[in-house]
């Protein structure tokens, strides 16, 4: 039977751990990286009250990516909530804010999709009715043409699609002075591991608590913040 809960939303944070990373994402210092990553996202969700799950490699079900991931958000289903927020640990610019406004839209039986810029996404949110484990395990996964399938996929259910800001995540050093190019706010401890993979000699003060600051703070080039798309 399943659990009954006051809270109908769980937010699923699926992300590997970080030596599984470091193996489809070679970078020097990506421990550190990945570790910050991780604990930031962790941090975050937990500031918004949400019940959570991390489903690393070690309790993902399946062989291919599609197969894990649907697995692991049909698992959040059978604990018994009505709504799942699937995030990764990629995006370095998710906020709290993000996380509630994608719970008020689920609330409203909106489907919800933070895209990436680089065409996948890094926030969904869907209600149990409007999972279908064995269609989703057949989407072009880790490919650019994601974000395109997904929304296809959603829009025959007759349901509006809501859409976040459009935020950077990180596969590659290129991403990661894409992020410093702009000035949006994100954790410390990610930005020193940044600023260590791409060894700039930038002096950061020593901050006693550790609250978000911004990339203008080290006077890195600004070109302005990522665009929100338009809302439904």
């Amino acid at each position: 039977m399943h659990r009954i809960h006051r809270n109908q939303t769980a937010v699923l944070i699926f992300a590997n751990s970080s030596r599984e990373e470091l193996k489809h994402k070679l970078m020097t210092h990506g421990l550190e990286l990945f570790d910050a990553l991780t604990a930031a996202t962790i941090s975050t969700v937990k500031k918004s009250k949400l019940p959570y799950f991390h489903f690393s490699e070690e309790n993902q079900i399946g062989t291919t990516f599609g197969e894990r991931f649907s697995n692991a958000i049909q698992a959040i289903f059978d604990k018994g909530y009505e709504h799942v927020i699937t995030i990764g640990n990629d995006a370095p610019q998710l906020k709290v804010s993000h996380l509630l406004k994608a719970r008020c839209e689920l609330q409203r039986k909106k489907i919800v999709l933070g895209p990436s810029t680089d065409g996948g996404f890094y926030l969904l949110g869907l209600h149990k009715s409007q999972f279908n484990r064995s269609h989703f395990t057949k989407l072009a996964w880790q490919t650019s043409k994601i974000t395109r399938d997904l929304i296809s996929l959603v829009s025959k259910q007759n349901t509006n699609i809501v859409f976040l800001d459009r935020l950077f995540d990180i596969d590659s050093v290129k991403d990661i002075k894409a992020i410093i190019a702009f000035n949006w706010p994100i954790p410390k401890t990610i930005l020193v591991a940044l600023l260590q993979i791409l060894k700039q000699k930038i002096e950061i003060p020593c901050y006693i608590s550790e609250k978000p600051i911004t990339f203008s703070c080290y006077k890195l080039q600004n070109r302005g913040s990522p665009l929100p798309l338009p809302q439904s």
